[in-house]
């Protein structure tokens, strides 16, 4: 199956409804409005296909760059791969949904992701901090090193209430991610829940909205979901 028909695929996929929620987060045209769910079937058919990926990702289509997501060969794909991948993401839900998801299944995961964490660039530290995320809610907690997620936390403390928008909603992710996925550190992530405090971070240059890490560990205790790992990180 070529680009061309795939893209032909996701536009009869496409429903207006669906396109404007994505608008409404950031998405702009080039897009049909695919729901994440209705691309499953397509992706079965073609199963991981790079070539194929990195051509849909180049189309600047937002349902194509998802879907280039979901076929994509992470463990095949370079640092220069994924620096190029991160600079079309222009908006959250590519860079924390998309780019973030697949370099989770890389090998090269940590060491990327530290490096756009490292960049000041709103999208790339967003991008690494839910890297994280993913890697630590489906990893075991053997393959971490546990003294650089706990600088990690301080970082968080220090940084987080300066951070650019986006990253501050990862930051707080990766705050809570700790305390519910990473064992070792939960005492430690629910300190740093409590150091931080709520976060405030601005929505359309005008609403505030805070984010409290602390009440998300917190449900995760009384569900019994401390220690939680999925199966799969991509669908």
């Amino acid at each position: 199956m070529n680009a061309e028909i795939v893209m032909q695929e996701l536009e009869a996929l496409g429903k207006e409804r669906m396109k404007k929620m994505y608008i409404s987060n950031g998405a702009h045209e080039p897009l049909f409005g695919v729901a994440t769910g209705a691309m499953k079937p397509l992706a079965k058919q073609i199963k991981i296909n790079q070539p194929l990926a990195e051509q849909l990702y180049a189309t600047g289509n937002y349902d194509a760059m998802y879907f280039a997501g979901i076929i994509a060969d992470p463990k095949g794909m370079t640092v220069a791969d994924f620096d190029r991948w991160i600079d079309a993401a222009y908006f959250y839900m590519l860079s924390d949904y998309v780019v973030a998801v697949t370099l989770s299944e890389a090998d090269i995961a940590q060491e990327v992701a530290d490096k756009w964490i490292a960049s000041g660039e709103e999208l790339r530290m967003s991008a690494g901090w839910s890297c994280y995320c993913w890697l630590l809610g489906n990893r075991k907690d053997s393959e971490f090193d546990q003294n650089k997620l706990s600088n990690m936390l301080e970082l968080v403390i220090s940084t987080i209430h300066a951070a650019p928008e986006r990253a501050k909603y990862a930051m707080n992710s990766f705050i809570y991610t700790v305390g519910v996925s990473y064992t070792p550190l939960h005492d430690k992530a629910i300190e740093t829940a409590k150091a931080v405090g709520p976060v405030e971070v601005i929505q359309d240059k005008t609403k505030s909205k805070f984010l409290l890490a602390s009440e998300t560990i917190q449900k995760a205790v009384d569900k019994g979901q401390i220690g939680f790992k999925r199966k799969h990180v991509r669908c």
